[in-house]
């Protein structure tokens, strides 16, 4: 168990490590051999980095923890999907949700404890805001992960809005594609947004991931509705943002899209999507959306969704189905630590 009262190794730059082995009276490179303890063996003990010694482990000790904890639950699909309940360091809890398929498996992360963008159509936005999480409450989602080693992508995509964490957001992706860190290529993560311009802008510069942006609707009154996020940030002016910069070499920009039966579904928002995007280098993802609780909003068959990719596709936005996983274990955002919230309550 974690003891709340130190603080964690987990998360921190090599940078910090350093200057933290001197301020202990330690030589910097003891802080290079931390970071080696810490993303390269995933120790969950300061005591088994044995290469430093018993003193300056005690020392280490007095103030400092790993910051890693297990998770709590988990439910594991017939797909082979598994979400887990992973706490926090405030007590709180989140959830992460593995994927494997084939020869890739990618994990779902979370980075809010709840969220404040409230959309219609998403539970974690149910919840409301609880707070957000510390770079090793992000990271400790993919340090005590049973699969970690069969890990090939990170996707921010799980609950909460990466871009009003952007801190700790862009600390953990560092850490990630640091060669002190993982040393991760930063095409193996994908980060999503509503769209928060100025933190988005400020992502673009400082961090090479792919990004992805929720899109929903291509018309501002309809995505105000389900997105009241929308209202304060028109996605007309991030597409306008994304405009400046290149997406046709190694990072990717995607828009991902739920299609609701009767509600963005027609050949009108089709159109739309064309306009509004023309001229960016992007993919659309198309997304089925599956039901949560209390919400009045369906989705649509096969057919529907093949004939809403064909005519993007074929007026020159490349667009995708995803791929529904672990539908019977309601694999979306926030319905475990929904259940768990009310079960405590």
């Amino acid at each position: 168990m974690i003891r709340q009262d130190k603080t964690p190794l987990l998360g921190m730059s090599l940078y910090e490590l350093k200057a933290l082995a001197q301020s202990l009276g330690m030589p910097s490179f003891v802080g290079g051999q931390i970071a080696k303890w810490l993303y390269g063996n995933h120790v969950v003990d300061i005591d088994e980095m044995t290469n430093i010694s018993k003193a300056n482990r005690e020392r280490l000790k007095t103030e400092y923890c790993i910051g890693c904890m297990p998770p709590r639950e988990s439910v594991s699909s017939q797909d082979g999907t598994i979400k887990y309940l992973f706490p926090t360091r405030s007590g709180k809890h989140v959830e992460t949700v593995y994927i494997p398929d084939r020869d890739r498996a990618t994990l779902c992360v979370s980075s809010q404890v709840g969220c404040k963008m409230n959309c219609l159509f998403c539970q974690t936005g149910k919840q409301g805001f609880e707070g957000n999480l510390e770079t090793a409450d992000i990271l400790n989602q993919i340090y005590s992960l049973p699969e970690r080693d069969n890990l090939t992508n990170v996707v921010f995509m799980g609950q909460g809005e990466p871009m009003d964490n952007i801190d700790n957001v862009l600390k953990a992706t560092e850490v990630l594609t640091s060669d002190y860190g993982y040393a991760w290529s930063p095409k193996r993560i994908t980060v999503s947004s509503v769209g928060i311009k100025r933190k988005l802008k400020r992502f673009l510069d400082e961090s090479d991931c792919h990004v992805a942006i929720s899109l929903h609707s291509p018309f501002h009154d309809e995505r105000a509705s389900i997105m009241p996020a929308e209202r304060a940030m028109a996605v007309a002016d991030i597409v306008e943002l994304l405009s400046h910069y290149d997406f046709s070499h190694q990072r990717r920009l995607s828009f991902e899209y739920i299609v609701f039966g009767g509600l963005n579904d027609s050949r009108e928002h089709a159109r739309e999507i064309i306009r509004l995007l023309k001229g960016l280098d992007c993919r659309v993802n198309l997304i089925r959306f599956h039901k949560i609780p209390g919400i009045d909003l369906r989705g649509v068959d096969d057919a529907k969704m093949e004939s809403f990719r064909n005519y993007l596709t074929t007026h020159g936005v490349f667009t995708t189905i995803r791929a529904s996983r672990g539908q019977d274990i309601y694999a979306a955002c926030g319905l475990l630590s929904t259940a768990r919230k009310e079960g405590n309550s």
